[in-house]
C-alpha cells in the first residue's frame, strides 16, 4: 500500500490515507532534540512497536516529529488515544504523514532498508533477551518466593523505599496496596517529566518523586489505591527504552 500524499475517502482523516507513519507537529520546541525523540518514544511505545522516531534541528522542521509503527493499527491508535495530549505543556496535533517514513529517513541520512533494520531489530532484541537471562543470574539476591504478577524485587531496591534494616531486605513480604507506586529499573537519563506524561494518562494521577541520589527509581503517587493499581497494570514491563522494561510494585509505607 502506498503512503504517498493523496485524499483517500471514507477513512478517519479523509486528507491523507491511513498508514504506519504519523506526523506531530506544535512540539515545544525549547526541548533537546535528544530528549524530544526519547519522550516522543516512551509515550508511543504503548502502542505498539515503533521502527524510527525522526525529528530534524533544521529550522524548518522545528516542532514537528514523524514516529513510525510497525504496523498501520498501531499508528492509528496512537492518532486517536494521543490527540491533543498535552507533552510539554503544549497539545500536541497528530496526523497521517503524507510521506513514506524511508523518503523522510533518507532526506536526514539515516535510512536503512527494512531488510537490514529487521534483521538489526532482532539482534538487538535477542541480545537484550541474553542480557536479562545473565542479570538473573548474577546473583541479585532475587527470591522466586517474590515473583508473580509483579516480578522479583531486588532487596537493595526495596531497601530504597522500605526504611532499612532487616525486615525490609525479606522478599516474602511485599507491600500491600496502596495509592503510591514504586517503579524500578528506569533508564538514568529518564526525567520527571517523561514519566509524568506516561502516568498522567490514567485518572486520579497527584504527582511523580524521583531520588536524586538513587538514579533508576521513582515513586509516583494516585489518589487511591484502586487508581494506582489501574495505572500499574498499564504500565507493568513497559519499555522506555529497549533495555528498560518498567517494574512496578506498591511502596512500602
Amino acid at each position: 500500500m502506498s503512503t504517498d500524499g493523496g485524499g483517500a475517502g471514507g477513512g478517519e482523516t479523509p486528507r491523507v490515507p491511513t498508514n504506519m507513519t504519523i506526523y506531530i507537529n506544535n512540539l515545544n520546541e525549547k526541548i533537546k532534540l535528544d530528549e524530544l525523540k526519547k519522550s516522543l518514544h516512551a509515550v508511543f511505545s504503548q502502542f505498539g512497536k515503533i521502527l524510527e522516531v525522526l525529528a530534524f534541528k533544521t529550522l524548518k522542521h522545528k516542532g514537528q516529529a514523524w514516529v513510525v509503527f510497525e504496523d498501520v493499527s498501531s499508528a492509528s491508535e496512537a492518532l486517536k488515544r494521543m490527540q491533543g495530549f498535552p507533552f510539554y505543556d503544549k497539545p500536541m496535533r497528530i496526523q497521517y504523514a503524507k510521506t513514506k517514513s524511508d523518503i523522510i529517513a533518507k532526506a536526514d541520512g539515516t535510512f536503512t532498508p527494512r531488510e537490514r533494520r529487521k534483521r538489526h531489530d532482532e539482534r538487538a532484541e535477542r541480545k537484550k533477551r541474553e542480557q536479562h537471562h545473565d542479570a538473573n543470574q548474577a546473583g541479585l539476591g532475587l527470591n522466586s518466593a517474590y515473583s508473580g504478577a509483579y516480578g522479583a524485587v531486588p532487596p537493595l531496591a526495596q531497601m530504597a523505599y522500605g526504611g532499612g534494616g532487616a525486615k525490609s531486605m525479606l522478599p516474602e513480604t511485599p507491600a500491600l496496596p496502596n495509592n503510591i507506586l514504586f517503579v524500578q529499573n528506569l533508564p538514568h537519563e529518564t526525567t520527571p517529566m517523561m514519566l509524568q506524561m506516561l502516568f498522567c494518562q490514567y485518572p486520579g494521577f497527584k504527582e511523580v518523586r524521583m531520588v536524586e541520589a538513587k538514579p533508576g527509581i521513582a515513586f509516583v503517587e494516585y489518589g487511591d489505591e484502586m487508581q494506582s493499581t489501574v495505572a500499574m497494570q498499564a504500565l507493568q514491563g513497559f519499555k522506555i527504552t529497549q533495555q528498560n522494561s518498567m517494574l512496578i510494585t506498591y511502596a512500602k509505607k
